[in-house]
């Protein structure tokens, strides 16, 4: 998502420079083609070690602020933020989702830049759909509690920044009732399509897969639902198609759910593009979480056909049935996986208009430009 944002200004002659915290828990790996990009901007990146204790989830039981944000903030961090800000003057500084806001301070006190936020999704309403999946009173609790924490947090620094831009109407509407006074813009998730080029000769059909990590806890509750409610149709009922699941941080447990020559849990894949072309039907079981689903518009770009929930295609300009399959609950999940093993036309044709309307709405370097028009209207 970002590379793809920096491609874009990079291609319109613009001065990028990328200041990047990495997880060590999600430590990214450049591949070549982000390794070429990267030595076309200033590049800076700082390791941090976002794991804790079981102690430290413990004591923030007892804090007004949740463990989940202040993990992001290291000093050490901040000071190459500063040296940064002191070495170059910027136009506009970019914040990557809420996480990042923590240091939002340091940013205004060093820079004049126009400080806009990306919002990536709306992080509360993640924990709160979440907590509203939980039947268990003390998980429904919990998960409630770092909510609201989490929103209080938002709510404090939304209006912080210059302007807001977000993938959805949905997201804009939210920020909006949260009180937002700032302007909020929508902009399209752009994809460098030059990336993705389908060849059906290599697709085994029928097929069903899922592609995601799985340190998410949207994907992860979505995924367990899915195999839970659908393990015996796929084994030994009608639904007569191999499911294949890969992804990061796949948990040891899932191992129970392969089934020799119908359920396989591959986990993490060299070449996901390579992977999601192999496949034939994409499934995106997401019953929380917000925002728009990147790989979603990565499989359609890959002329996938897709079943997803609404929540999951939340953003995307779809119509059902013709460029993805909208399933909400069990019996029309059920009913479309059916229908697209059945019929491989069909299943085509849809992926095909679904790459038709990337095309139009998600490539990068139209999306770049309506960003850049955003730019200068705050500059």
């Amino acid at each position: 998502m970002v590379c793809n944002t920096i491609r874009g200004l990079v291609n319109l002659g613009h001065e990028v420079s990328l200041v990047a915290l990495n997880a060590k828990k999600t430590h990214h790996q450049h591949n070549d083609d982000d390794k070429d990009l990267l030595s076309k901007i200033n590049y800076r990146a700082f390791d941090i070690d976002i794991n804790v204790s079981v102690f430290e989830v413990a004591v923030n039981l007892f804090s007004k602020t949740s463990f989940n944000i202040d993990r992001y903030y290291d000093a050490g961090f901040e000071r190459l933020l500063i040296a940064e800000l002191k070495k170059t003057s910027y136009d506009i500084i970019q914040f990557e989702g809420l996480l990042v806001s923590l240091y939002i301070n340091a940013v205004r006190k060093n820079s004049k830049a126009k400080l806009i936020y990306r919002l990536h999704n709306v992080e509360s309403q993640i924990w709160h759909r979440l907590a509203q999946q939980k039947t268990d009173p003390f998980k429904k609790s919990y998960l409630r509690m770092h909510a609201k924490r989490i929103k209080n947090y938002e709510l404090q620094q939304l209006n912080n920044f210059d302007a807001i831009a977000v993938f959805t109407e949905q997201d804009k509407s939210t920020l909006l009732e949260y009180g937002t006074k700032i302007p909020v813009k929508v902009l399209h998730l752009g994809i460098n399509l030059d990336h993705y080029n389908p060849d059906f000769d290599k697709t085994e059909f029928p097929s069903l897969f899922f592609l995601g990590s799985l340190d998410w806890l949207p994907n992860r509750e979505g995924i367990e639902w899915f195999l839970e409610n659908f393990k015996q149709e796929l084994t030994d009922g009608d639904l007569r198609v191999r499911f294949y699941v890969a992804g990061n941080d796949i948990p040891e447990r899932f191992d129970d759910y392969e089934v020799m020559g119908k359920i396989f849990i591959q986990g993490e894949v060299d070449d996901a593009l390579e992977f999601v072309n192999s496949k034939s039907i994409m499934i995106v079981p997401l019953l929380s979480g917000g925002g728009m689903r990147v790989k979603i518009v990565e499989g359609m770009a890959m002329q996938k056909c897709i079943i997803s929930t609404s929540l999951g295609a939340e953003g995307i300009n779809f119509k059902n049935g013709v460029d993805i399959l909208i399933a909400n609950d069990q019996d029309e999940f059920y009913e479309a996986i059916k229908r697209c093993i059945a019929d491989e036309e069909y299943c085509k044709s849809v992926g095909l208009n679904a790459r038709k309307l990337i095309e139009e709405e998600h490539d990068v370097n139209k999306v770049t430009k309506n960003l850049v028009e955003f730019y200068q209207k705050m500059v």
